[in-house]
């Protein structure tokens, strides 16, 4: 098994150019089952949560091929409704299958998800909304069962803006008879290109964008091709590593506007931004200042940042504040983080740290995707060499963190564990 090593204290300078987003891509690859034909989605990241949907897609009997970035999916022939609950647990984006398998063949067998270690996650929203759309769904330990002659509009309701129920939702709701609203849905950008890759199949849908969506049912789709958005977490990811080593870089292939919340904050702790059509720049050269963050769905400052970010203020001037509103268990790189010398106290869903003047490297675990990334960050500004272990959770959602960002100066680079 490999692990990342970085040597600390080296700035970054230079251009890096975003790979395709994952959560976008995701449920795009489940969607392609709606359609028995061919999806295109080109500007897809070579990741092992991709070649993981991949896997299920081929093991349910779809055709895919991958070449560099643009995936190819054949889902023209017989297609099983039952996943294997070895393949489920690998990510927790295949419960996004459900709707899918309902929408097409009105029946799915599957299991409770897998995937990062940052809470409970339950899906009840999930199941509640296919329930709305009128599937019968019989829990059984691990085991879930759905069935359905076809699914048929509703209103529904969600209590919280999950993306990953609203992304169910839809999916249940594109061939279902009639129409479905979708109230209290996510406005993740991730839920904006998903419509409008739906609407590319055929699909009726409008509010997009909007925490209302509203879905007609079509009886059939139609092939598509579709480029896939840049992805915004792994951007701020690598603008707030920039901070913490200090330097210049410029992030692009991506919307500005979707890290807003983002840019606000870190410019509000000393880095100066700048925006053109489809890039971020940062310039930062001195400790960055504590500040207060809030996590909470789009347009909030999102959880998927929070470890990098509680990593980046484990080495500011002053005290300051996370409130992780998404996720309880996205503490757990805390620990790790300690092992470096951060000054951080955990109170229910709040962190305060007390930033340290510089850390030091040191043998830590990745425990989840963000949090190895977290610990990249904290790495690329501390004192001496820091050996990041378990870094098969980093692959899952970054093509080549070392490569991406030792073109930008970095010291860093996979050794053997």
């Amino acid at each position: 098994m490999s692990a990342i090593q970085i040597c600390g204290g080296k700035s970054l300078c230079g251009e890096i150019r975003i790979q395709g987003s994952k959560n976008a891509v995701l449920p795009m690859m489940a969607a392609s089952l709606l359609h028995r034909g061919v999806t295109v989605i080109e500007n897809v990241p070579i990741i092992q949560d991709v070649s993981c949907m991949m896997g299920i897609l081929e093991y349910i009997g779809c055709k895919c091929m991958m070449k560099e970035h643009t995936l190819r999916i054949d889902s023209t022939g017989e297609v099983s409704w039952e996943i294997p609950e070895c393949r489920v647990r690998q990510m927790r984006s295949s419960v996004i299958l459900l709707g899918a398998l309902l929408g097409r063949e009105g029946r799915a067998v599957t299991a409770y998800p897998g995937g990062c270690s940052i809470g409970s996650r339950p899906i009840d929203f999930h199941i509640q909304a296919l329930k709305k759309l009128g599937a019968g769904i019989l829990e059984n330990g691990s085991r879930i069962e759905a069935y359905t002659k076809r699914l048929s509009g509703a209103e529904i309701w969600l209590p919280f803006p999950s993306v990953g129920a609203t992304e169910n939702a839809l999916l249940g709701a594109v061939k279902a008879k009639g129409r479905t609203v979708i109230q209290g849905a996510s406005m993740e950008p991730e839920i904006l290109a998903l419509c409008h890759f739906l609407k590319g199949m055929g699909a009726v849908i409008t509010g997009e964008g909007t925490g209302r969506l509203i879905i007609d049912g079509v009886e059939e789709l139609q092939d598509s091709h579709f480029t896939a958005p840049g992805d915004r977490i792994v951007a701020g990811t690598y603008l707030i590593a920039a901070m913490a080593a200090k330097g210049n870089i410029k992030v692009s292939g991506i919307v500005p506007k979707e890290l807003s919340s983002v840019t606000a904050l870190l410019e509000e702790s000393g880095a100066e931004i700048g925006k053109g059509q489809d890039f971020i720049s940062l310039s930062m050269d001195t400790r960055p200042k504590a500040v207060c963050a809030f996590t909470g769905p789009y347009p909030a400052f999102p959880t998927d940042l929070q470890s990098p970010f509680l990593a980046l203020m484990s080495g500011a001037e002053g005290t300051s504040r996370i409130e992780e509103n998404v996720f309880e268990g996205r503490y757990e790189t805390a620990g790790e983080l300690q092992k470096m010398g951060a000054d951080i106290k955990i109170e229910g869903k709040t962190a305060f740290i007390k930033g340290r003047k510089s850390l030091y490297g040191a043998i830590v675990e990745a425990a989840d995707l963000r949090g190895g990334a977290a610990l990249v960050t904290a790495a690329l500004g501390a004192d001496g060499v820091t050996r990041i272990e378990r870094c098969f959770h980093i692959e899952r959602g970054y093509e080549d963190i070392c490569r991406d960002l030792r073109a930008a100066g970095a010291d860093i680079g996979w050794t053997d564990s």
